[in-house]
């Protein structure tokens, strides 16, 4: 691996020996690895830089992974997470996953399933990267969305302000154009963990939506609702 392409991971561990040996490992297999000790230091690590992946206990000195697995999630920020915990016990784990991360293992656990998590992990992470293939700008139907601005012109040329969750939640659902974005996805990248607004909440956004870029906004051919599943981006 040249050391342009090499992956990065953050890995937070305070237990020195446990902390050596994964460093190592995970340097044998050509990851790059930064390492902390405590909470604050990987908050700090987390907001000035950019990791491929974070490996992180949950019982550390200063803040427990939990929290910083929430923080790192209300930054909108969508690092693969990978959690290490010495408890075996069932809620540890379902918080663990609720606050934001994506993967879960006990200690003591078997270093090559942990290697293969990471891959797993990372390689998921970039499929869902290349999907963002949505520039400054998007045109469908006489509508133009400028991402960057926060405005759209519409088919009937009107103007729209947008607000900066009305940019997102356009993104996100034209990003997956032709598939239903759950409700869950849309929160948690949207919203960030820390407010759950209701299903009526986004269903208000897509009746913006409708009434700012279908002709006939009762009749949607572009911002779709799926019962029981989420919403949908189309176009014809």
């Amino acid at each position: 691996m040249s050391n342009e392409s090499k992956l990065s991971i953050l890995l937070v561990e305070d237990e020195e020996n446990l902390h050596e040996a994964l460093k190592l490992n995970l340097e044998m297999e050509g990851y790059e690895v930064t390492s902390c000790y405590d909470g604050n230091e990987a908050l700090k690590a987390v907001h000035n830089e950019y990791f491929d992946l974070i490996i992180m206990d949950i019982m550390l000195p200063g803040i427990d992974g939990i929290s910083i697995t929430e923080n790192i999630r209300l930054q909108q920020n969508e690092v693969p997470i990978l959690m290490l915990s010495a408890k075996n016990t069932g809620a540890d784990r379902v918080t663990g996953l609720k606050k934001g991360a994506d993967d879960y293992l006990t200690k003591p656990f078997n270093l090559e399933e942990l290697l293969l998590r990471v891959e797993k992990l990372i390689d998921k992470n970039k499929k869902i990267r290349v999907k963002e293939t949505v520039g400054d700008k998007y045109e469908f139907s006489g509508n133009t969305i400028n991402f960057k601005a926060q405005d759209a012109i519409t088919w009937n040329g009107h103007k729209v302000d947008l607000s900066k969750k009305e940019i997102m939640l356009l993104k996100l659902l034209i990003e997956n154009k032709g598939q239903v974005v759950t409700r869950e996805k849309i929160l948690q990248m949207v919203w960030g963990y820390n407010v759950y607004p209701t299903t009526r909440t986004i269903d208000n956004f897509i009746l913006s939506f409708r009434k700012y870029f279908e002709p006939d906004s009762r009749n949607p051919r572009y911002f779709h609702s799926v019962r029981g599943m989420g919403y949908k981006f189309t176009e014809e």
